[in-house]
């Protein structure tokens, strides 16, 4: 799955800016939507990790696509609080996921579970397309909404055929601040998903019941996190702060907010233990949000799909090698003290990188 996904992101980036958001986005969630009810005729281990993989490929679509819809529909002063927004939706997900497919798995049995979901995805797809337009296509958007949302300077480029070709994107130091802002800290998200039940179980002694409420907290943080990252930046352009200033000082608040977490795995309380993780995990979404969000501040729409793509890939192959680095510090040492201090640094050193390459987050000359 993991390794379909960074696939995917080669070229689904690039197709969404080809086919436009509205059948790009569809065309995603249509596959992962098949590829989810897929599982339940798997028979063979063969056939469910290919059915995992033609998940992997419909799911690179949804980060995207999404960046790409938010340019198209908010001005460069709301986008980040709109990415914020629209990415707590997977903390969510998270949250809402162990209370509704294990009541359907025993109810009904877990070929079910996997049906259900896919189905709720082609149940999306049709609402998508009956509700997003560009908003220049909307006839329910007045002249003066039209006028609020391309208020920004028009892009250099505007169509779906000029989206920029891997050749030129590999030569652009915007495109390496997204991707190197991504490679360093998406596997530390990936971290909190795959090893919080262990470190719940091996640091405080909690069992599966016992990981309910911690685990809550947790994406709850993250949530509010993505919201509250996403709100700072945009506020501060609201206030009159230059673009360069408020996204870089948004981007240095999450990174300094996440470094408290190399204590928790030293702390005997667990809930400090539970809180300081939860404050990083915000503090990841709100720094994810922003990342996002550089995309389309320095690349025109027509070129976003593609950057996010970019990042996001880069992201997804860290995260790979990060998760079996885990499991090997793990296996030596017996601690989490060297993986929170891996966390808790992460984000400085993605923040310097972001910094290098974009100092004054000017526009990608394509």
């Amino acid at each position: 799955f993991q390794f379909a996904y960074g696939a995917g992101l080669l070229f689904v980036g690039k197709l969404i800016d080809r086919l436009g958001t509205r059948k790009g986005f569809s065309l995603a969630v249509f596959v992962w939507s098949i590829a989810a009810m897929t599982h339940a005729a798997a028979s063979s281990v063969f056939q469910f990790a290919a059915a995992r993989f033609s998940l992997g490929l419909g799911e690179s679509g949804s980060f995207p696509a999404s960046v790409k819809a938010v340019a198209e529909w908010f001005p460069k002063r709301e986008r980040a609080l709109a990415t914020g927004i629209f990415n707590s939706g997977s903390n969510i997900g998270a949250m809402v996921t162990p209370l509704v497919v294990p009541w359907i798995t025993y109810r009904f049995g877990w070929r079910m579970a996997f049906i259900a979901t896919g189905a709720l995805g082609l149940v999306w797809v049709l609402c998508w397309l009956s509700l997003y337009h560009r908003p220049e296509q909307d006839t329910q958007v007045s002249s003066a909404e039209l006028a609020y949302i391309q208020s920004d300077p028009a892009d250099p480029q505007t169509t779906a055929s000029s989206a920029v070709p891997w050749r030129t994107l590999l030569t652009l130091r915007q495109a390496w601040a997204v991707a190197l802002g991504k490679f360093f800290t998406d596997p530390i998200w990936w971290v909190y998903l795959f090893w919080m039940p262990d470190f719940l179980s091996r640091n405080l002694g909690l069992n599966l019941r016992g990981m309910a409420l911690p685990l809550f907290v947790i994406y709850s943080g993250a949530s509010v996190g993505s919201i509250g990252g996403g709100w700072l930046s945009s506020s501060l352009l609201k206030r009159g702060w230059t673009l360069n200033r408020s996204r870089m000082t948004a981007l240095l608040v999450c990174a300094l907010a996440v470094t408290p977490i190399m204590i928790a795995a030293r702390t005997t309380s667990p809930w400090l233990a539970v809180s300081l993780i939860a404050i990083a995990a915000g503090a990841h979404q709100g720094w994810s949000a922003n990342m996002y969000t550089l995309a389309s501040d320095m690349f025109p729409r027509s070129a976003v799909a593609s950057v996010v793509g970019f990042g996001t890939m880069a992201g997804a192959i860290s995260g790979m090698f990060v998760a079996k680095a885990v499991g090997y510090i793990l296996q030596h040492t017996g601690s989490y003290v060297p993986v929170f201090v891996i966390a808790g640094l992460a984000y400085l050193i993605a923040f310097v990188f972001v910094q290098s390459l974009a100092p004054r987050l000017e526009p990608a000359k394509m």
